[in-house]
């Protein structure tokens, strides 16, 4: 059993990172207070009080649009702070697993991307966690990228939570329809995430297994097309709304300007993963549906 240790407890995926992991070893989830990723001194403190074999890392600077004032901060959480961790992992003979993102593209490619495609992040934030991710690579420590896209879980806001919330509070709703992804759980991260770290640690060969893979759920949509998703699961459920699905309208990227560019195409291909790790990912309604079952607004 392994020491494992877990940035970002209460965010979305460090929180399912809990449930998930549970069964491989003894669980030290951190929390900012705990870990500060802005501050190598809080890092490096944590990292020798708790001594992983395994260390785990979601936390991350994720205000996308506050990154662009707010450099300096969204850089040293997003870009130094995977560095001293892989540095740390590197030097202990410590397996890393870190996160990253589809905002390392630019969203131009037609098809999905897949890991060897040029990067080209738009954003502070895309920037960061690249700069991040090619920190992790250089430090030589075992380790495996996943990057991920359009996150939702129980704990914390996303789209998905945002949607239902204001489903319930407003009668009419435009959501940006020329952006395209996979919505992808918490869940579904941290459970792939187990898998993950079961090959490696059981690999008799130290860096087989290194490397950057993408992980999302299969399919795609637009945010139009995932909130009006989000809708008729809740209408079918007869939940009580004020938007019907007529009221809700697709707009363009450029009728809600944002001060972060994001990436028009932010589809991922994860075939590189479900090889190499065997898995099957599902379709991204599986666990919109689960999620949108357990945060209902009151029924009638």
């Amino acid at each position: 059993m392994s020491a494992i240790l877990v940035t970002g407890a209460n965010g979305q995926v460090g929180f399912e990172l809990r449930r998930s992991l549970a069964p491989l070893g003894t669980i030290s989830a951190v929390t900012r207070a705990e870990m500060d990723l802005a501050s190598e001194r809080s890092i490096l403190a944590a990292l020798d009080e708790h001594k992983p074999g395994i260390i785990v890392n979601p936390a991350a600077y994720t205000a996308v649009d506050r990154a662009e004032s707010d450099k300096e901060l969204a850089m040293a959480v997003n870009a130094t702070a995977p560095g001293i961790l892989a540095r740390w992992a590197a030097d202990n003979d410590v397996l890393l697993i870190h996160y990253s993102t589809d905002y390392v593209f630019d969203g131009t490619k037609v098809d999905p991307y897949q890991e060897e495609d040029a990067v080209n992040p738009q954003s502070v934030y895309g920037e960061s966690k690249w700069l991040g991710e090619q920190a992790v690579r250089a430090s030589g420590a075992r380790h495996a990228i996943l990057r991920t896209s359009w996150v939702y879980g129980h704990p914390g806001s996303n789209f998905l939570k945002t949607i239902l919330r204001l489903a319930g509070e407003r009668s009419s709703l435009n959501v940006v329809a020329d952006q395209i992804g996979a919505p992808t759980s918490a869940a579904l991260i941290a459970d792939v995430t187990r898998t993950v770290i079961e090959h490696m640690t059981a690999s008799r060969v130290p860096g087989d297994f290194s490397g950057t893979y993408h992980l999302t759920a299969q399919g795609s949509t637009s945010w139009y097309g995932y909130a009006a998703h989000i809708v008729r699961e809740a209408l079918a459920a007869n939940v009580r709304l004020a938007l019907s699905l007529d009221a809700l309208k697709p707009i363009s990227t450029a009728e809600y300007p944002t001060p972060a560019n994001r990436p028009a195409n932010s589809r991922l291909d994860c075939r590189k993963l479900m090889d190499r790790f065997d898995i099957a990912l599902p379709e991204w309604q599986t666990g919109v549906d689960e999620v949108v079952a357990t945060l209902q607004p009151v029924k009638n």
